[in-house]
């Protein structure tokens, strides 16, 4: 037991870790790009980003998180599952940049609006192979509980972003803001190669490719699918109510008599500053549900429910106390925040009204990987559309109100509200007492 308690604190120790290093660079690389692209720039790559996230989470279709479960069961030899799960991926990846290929127009002028985020789309789609295999890499090593390589690749992978965009955008810039956006985006490929190099150094050094055992199997794909697809589908669910929030937004706030400059500008400020800055610590919880789940899925293989139920009220008590803090300081000091990070005090209004709710928005990351590891992937998934049909149902209502962005801040509150509760009540249920 005591093994046990040391590999999951010591997992999380080193996510904690090196997520502080990540988010501390990620902090510095937003710095530098958008002080390099402006508000203009940070508006046009912001309109985007909805359609690259909802791209972002069908690209590796939550195969990461099968790969760590079955990993950490011990279902089938692990660096098959990888090679399977590597094939099924680029597949699916493929498959995506041909379809962007032909909507990537039609997508940002009919949808969004904005006819210049149809080739920085384009280019988005261009990514996602290899962000999909950098996952895939994660997740195996999740499931080892070997979290060296994980730690190791992102600190490497945002130097060489933070190295690479301080040198060439103020390049692009002179061209225009629009070659700018699209060396953002496309810098992603050179990080995520870097740290897909990382990974391949710490794979098993003794792998003959030619063993016929190592090639994809259909059992395998049907256990990566079993537990991949029901948390992709709620993951689609909230990632197609995030692709349809800008569209919903801009075409009432038109209507309701605001001009296209006013929502672009709004948005932008709500999304690169507001939500960014509250989300600032979410890197705890990333690393606390990344070492949950394979613990988690080890324990309920063993019938283990006592160490089930000590770890993720663990979890949710360091997930609360992080939340609270992280919330209260970023809610008293926005202003000085705001301005020390990005030079202005643009979206400060929207944080004093979301900070108070975001004390529950970080409980969901360890009630939803509580839930994956238990095998009720598919309750996420209703969970996520429900809070989704919601929040598009209340961002509708409330933006006929006239009231700008705050119809959305309202929605995403509520949001929080509905997931939070809905997952705590059924995780309840799903442990014995």
């Amino acid at each position: 037991m005591a093994k046990e308690k040391n590999i999951f604190i010591v997992s999380t120790f080193i996510l904690i870790i090196s997520g502080f290093f990540t988010k501390i660079l990620g902090f510095i690389i937003r710095i530098v790009y958008t002080r390099i692209i402006g508000s203009y720039g940070i508006s046009l790559y912001t309109i985007a980003t909805p359609t690259y996230s909802l791209l972002l989470t069908i690209a590796p279709m939550a195969i990461p998180i099968s790969i760590s479960k079955l990993v950490a069961e011990n279902k089938g030899r692990s660096i098959r599952i990888l090679i399977t799960a590597a094939t099924i991926i680029l597949t699916i990846n493929f498959l995506l940049i041909l379809i962007i290929f032909f909507t990537h127009d039609f997508i940002a002028t009919t949808l969004l609006k904005e006819p210049k985020a149809g080739i920085i789309l384009m280019m988005m789609a261009l990514t996602l192979p290899f962000v999909s295999i950098s996952s895939v890499l994660k997740g195996y090593f999740a499931g080892k509980q070997n979290l060296v390589p994980h730690a190791t690749s992102n600190v490497i992978e945002q130097i060489i972003r933070l190295i690479i965009i301080s040198l060439i955008l103020p390049i692009l810039m002179k061209k225009s803001v629009l070659h700018a956006v699209i060396g953002l985006v496309l810098l992603t490929i050179v990080s995520e190669i870097c740290s897909i190099i990382v990974f391949f150094f710490f794979l098993p050094k003794k792998i003959s490719f030619k063993n016929t055992k190592l090639t994809p199997t259909l059992e395998i794909t049907h256990n990566i699918l079993d537990i991949s697809l029901p948390t992709v589908s709620g993951r689609i669910i909230g990632n197609i109510g995030y692709f349809f929030e800008p569209i919903i937004l801009t075409h009432i706030l038109l209507l309701k008599g605001y001009t296209n400059d006013f929502i672009l500008t709004e948005y932008g400020t709500y999304n690169a500053y507001s939500l960014s800055l509250l989300t600032m610590p979410s890197f705890f919880i990333a690393a606390i549900s990344t070492s949950l789940l394979p613990e988690i899925s080890k324990f309920h293989q063993n019938g283990n429910y006592y160490l089930i139920k000590k770890r993720i009220k663990q979890a949710l008590l360091f997930a609360f106390l992080i939340g609270f803090s992280s919330s209260a300081i970023i809610f008293l000091f926005r202003h000085q925040l705001l301005f020390t990070l990005y030079g202005t005090t643009a979206g400060s209004d929207y944080i004093r009204i979301l900070a108070p709710f975001f004390v529950l928005f970080y409980l969901e990351g360890v009630l939803t990987s509580s839930l994956q590891a238990l095998g009720k992937a598919k309750k996420t998934m209703q969970i996520s559309l429900f809070g989704v049909l919601i929040k598009l149902l209340t961002l509708s209502l409330f933006s006929f109100f006239k009231i700008g962005l705050y119809g959305l801040v309202i929605s995403e509150i509520i949001n929080i509200l509905f997931v939070v509760s809905q997952s705590g009540k059924v995780l309840k249920k799903e442990i014995p007492v």
